[in-house]
């Protein structure tokens, strides 16, 4: 056992507003969005069971691949397998000088996106943010497990933090 998941809970609050100024006033779009998201321990519909996190750095033009299915350990020194993958949080370092590329690859790649070779590319400080409380994402292992993480350009180094939450 990887260990019991005390407590998940993702809060976004979003507040913004839109203004023009016009002839006799100025009118006002506000938009506020508030959202608590929770989830207990467990392995079905709407729980989560364990959790990874770090801050990685890969040197100039590097790649690597991260297996959700044994090749990850958490705090305590446990080799994790998800079963499920429910979020996933990854934020690109400010200081970055080049995009850190997270992509689904041919054979092994986890079906966060929708076909092979398909991802995102994140210029510093860039977020990306997936959540799924119900289903989330099937980790088989050796054909569904990995993420590929690649240093868009030579030159310098970057940096990336990420959080996997998800069922084991």
């Amino acid at each position: 056992m990887s260990g019991v998941m005390d407590n998940f809970s993702l809060a976004i609050k979003l507040n913004a507003t839109l203004s023009k100024a016009l002839d006799l006033d100025t009118p006002i779009d506000p938009m506020v969005l508030s959202l608590l998201l929770t989830m207990s321990n467990g392995t079905t519909s709407g729980l989560v069971s364990q959790m990874w996190h770090d801050q990685r750095t890969l040197t100039a033009s590097a790649t690597e691949d991260l297996d959700f299915a044994g090749g990850l350990t958490n705090a305590f020194g446990v080799t994790l397998t998800f079963a499920t993958i429910k979020f996933i949080y990854v934020r690109a370092s400010t200081a970055n000088t080049n995009a850190v590329q997270v992509t689904r690859v041919a054979t092994t790649g986890l079906p966060l996106f929708m076909a092979d070779g398909d991802g995102i590319s994140l210029a510093a400080g860039d977020l990306f943010l997936y959540h799924s409380p119900l289903v989330g994402k099937t980790v088989t292992a050796t054909t569904d497990d990995t993420l590929t993480f690649t240093n868009s350009a030579g030159g310098t180094s970057v940096s990336y933090d990420i959080i996997v939450i998800g069922t084991d």
